[in-house]
Order: C-alpha cells, then sequence, then structure tokens
C-alpha cells in the first residue's frame, strides 16, 4: 500500500484539506485529512502538499495527438497519442472515428478494438476504454468536414458490422436523430450500452424529441454542426438547453465556441451535466502545418485546424479546456475538474472512473491551484 498525499483534494464532489489517498493493487483503498488516517511507517508516501490531487482527466471525444490520428495504420501511434495525454493529466480517453470509406473505418474499428483488450499491459500511458463513433450516420447539411460521399444512412446492419470490428468496444456514437432509420438505431445502440449522442444535426426540436425517448442522452460539441436556435424554431439547440434529463459537451477553446456562449451552455446544464471535450487532431502539441483527420487533410494555422475553411477539430487538451472554463464560465477549479472527470465517466456508466472514492481505479492528476499539470497517476504509478 502507498499513499498520496495533497494540499487539498476533489473527489470532485467534496473538497478537502491536507489530504492523503491510500492506493493498494492500483485502487482507492481510503482517503480523507491526513490526521484521521493513519500511515504505515513503511508505507510509500508522494508528497504532493502544495498542489491540488483530482480524478484523472477523461476525453470522450479525440481523434489524436502527438502527430498521429487514431484512425492511423501505425503500429505505435496510439501508445505515442496515450503517452502525450498523460502529460496533459488525461488517464482515460475515447478514441474517435471520423466520416471515412466504409472499409477504412472496419480496419480503423478492428486495430482500435485490439488496442483496447490490451490496453492494461501497455506502457505507462492514457488508458484507451471505448470507442466514439463521430460517424457514418450524419446530416449531409451539418456534416462539417466529414466527406459527404461516406456518410450512410442508419442501418442495423452497418452497425452490426461496426460494432463487430470493435469487438463490441464501441461505447458512444453521435448520430443525427431526423435520419430515417436513426430512432431505431439509437433504440438498438443504447440497448448495448452505448452512450448515443445527438450531433452533427439540423434536426427540428420534434426530431429531437424522439431521438431522446428513443435512447439518446448526449448531445456532442453542443451548438458545433448544429441547426442554429431561433426563437421560433428552436430547433435541436432548443431541446439541448431545456431538457434537463440529457447531458452535452463543448470544445472550450475560445474558437469552436464564444466564451459566452460556454458560459450560457453551463448556465442551462448546470454543473452536473456540462462535460469538457477537446475533439482534438493528430496536429495537437505539433507545430504548425498540414495534418490528418482521418482521412481528410487538414491545415494548422493560429491554433485553428481548417479544411476548404470549415473548423475541423481543435488542438486543445483537456488541461487548457479545464483553465478555459473557469475564464470563460467563471466557475472555480472544483466545477472545471468534475466537468472533465466525473461528468464524462458519469455520462458513458464507465464505473470506477471520474471519482476518487473507496474501490475506484487509482487514476489522478495533480494540479496547481491554477489548474496546471504538475504530475499524473494512473492505476496508483506515478507515469508523468
Amino acid at each position: 500500500m502507498h499513499s498520496f498525499i495533497s494540499n487539498v483534494l476533489y473527489t470532485p464532489q467534496q473538497r478537502i484539506e491536507n489530504a492523503c489517498v491510500s492506493v493498494e493493487d492500483g485502487k482507492v483503498v481510503s482517503f480523507g485529512t491526513r490526521d484521521t488516517l493513519q500511515t504505515a511507517s513503511n508505507q510509500h508516501v508522494q508528497d504532493f502538499s502544495d498542489c491540488i490531487l483530482a480524478p484523472g482527466f477523461f476525453d470522450v471525444h479525440i481523434h489524436g495527438a502527438a502527430g498521429y490520428d487514431v484512425m492511423g495504420n501505425d503500429a505505435d501511434g496510439l501508445n505515442k497519442i496515450c503517452k502525450f495525454l498523460a502529460l496533459r493529466g488525461v488517464t482515460s480517453f475515447f478514441p474517435t472515428t471520423v466520416t471515412a470509406p466504409l472499409d477504412v473505418t472496419l480496419s480503423a474499428l478492428e486495430r482500435l478494438g485490439n488496442a483496447i483488450d490490451a490496453a492494461a499491459s501497455q506502457d505507462k500511458g492514457a488508458r484507451p476504454l471505448g470507442i466514439h463513433l463521430e460517424g457514418p450516420f450524419l446530416s449531409h447539411s451539418k456534416r462539417g468536414m466529414h466527406p459527404p460521399a461516406d456518410l450512410l444512412a442508419p442501418k442495423l446492419e452497418t452497425f452490426e458490422r461496426l460494432w463487430q470490428a470493435a469487438r463490441g468496444h464501441v461505447r458512444m456514437m453521435t448520430i443525427a436523430p431526423e435520419l430515417e432509420g436513426a430512432e431505431e438505431l439509437i433504440a438498438e445502440a443504447t440497448r448495448r450500452g452505448v452512450c448515443v449522442s445527438i450531433g452533427h444535426s439540423d434536426a427540428s426540436l420534434e426530431q429531437a424529441r424522439r431521438g431522446i425517448t428513443a435512447g439518446a442522452r448526449h448531445a456532442t460539441h453542443t451548438f458545433n454542426a448544429m441547426r442554429p436556435l431561433d426563437h421560433r424554431e428552436p430547433g435541436i439547440l432548443g431541446e439541448v438547453l431545456t431538457n434537463r434529463s440529457i447531458s452535452a459537451d463543448v470544445i472550450a477553446d475560445g474558437i469552436h465556441v464564444d466564451p459566452h456562449i460556454v458560459d450560457l451552455l453551463f448556465r442551462a446544464k448546470g454543473a452536473e451535466n456540462f462535460v469538457l471535450i477537446t475533439d482534438a487532431i493528430s496536429a495537437t502539441g505539433m507545430p504548425e502545418g498540414r495534418y490528418f483527420l482521418g482521412t481528410v487533410e487538414v491545415e494548422v494555422k493560429d491554433e485553428k485546424c481548417l479544411r476548404d475553411g470549415k473548423l475541423a477539430g481543435s488542438v486543445l487538451t483537456l488541461d487548457r479546456a479545464v483553465r478555459n472554463v473557469m475564464k470563460f464560465a467563471r466557475v472555480d477549479l472544483q466545477q472545471a475538474v468534475r466537468a472533465a472527470t466525473m461528468n464524462p465517466a458519469k455520462v458513458t456508466r464507465i464505473p470506477k472512473k471520474g471519482v476518487i472514492e473507496a474501490g475506484s481505479d487509482a487514476d489522478f492528476v495533480v494540479l496547481t491551484q491554477t489548474g496546471e499539470v504538475r504530475a499524473t497517476v494512473i492505476g496508483g504509478e506515478l507515469v508523468q
């Protein structure tokens, strides 16, 4: 057994000062104030007494980093992404696909499925816990950079092929609820435990509601690639902003969504249903230039990722998103941390992640008072 001590602990619901967390075999055994927990004389103690200890960050929407795309066939690419993410406090993530020719997507899903099966034995780095399918079941009119020729109608047979290729590791799926066949597919995916998220959509208010009734419970990069909010035709955003039963994520880089709108989304969804994502691509952590997002080439300049003048992912990291939302929505670090830890784990129903409690996985991020990453702990082991 060994312990981690810190000035402050965010569980993240609780705030505990002068804290100690005891860990054994990669799991949290106990936590509390140092004066209530006994530390054995032979127990190893990791001292972060000038920092904040919180659950490790969890990014449910990321396409790549460090020069690598999650759909690429480089044998070591995903491992490099995992190591990069650990440097930014991320301990868990969903590698996210983009629309591509079906055979390319199926091959990528096979590789990702194998990587997830082998994740427990990989080198030190963030753990891929499941796959997020962003496409191919998206609206043509709100497709963003997704190639129109590769978009597909929602069909159970197509989803089954994707599911089998991924070895059942699909944990999240973005879909436009207004498409013919979407409601049936949403219901089936939900039955299999997939977190269905509505996005890349031109849905009316009623169409969005039908998708949620079928089982959708989340919204993808809210405001981006969605029918705009109108005071007489509220559309999908009218439902996302007012339905308290669903959560919503946002790319808080100050580019995809104006900071005032990030503030608006936080107020609408509340601290418990607001999720931070990055939508990061292979260019993240790299110099400006040309990079790939799936099969699409993207130009990166001034922190903008563009394809034919359209935004195509980001170079945001989750630690920066946490710091940004503190400014944009005027929330404290504890609330910002919750949006990158507990909330994504709760939304996707991944157990033992995003919280610090007895029996949870010992995945932590060590932060300064301003949200800078000082260290990352995965499975109780210091990896950065």
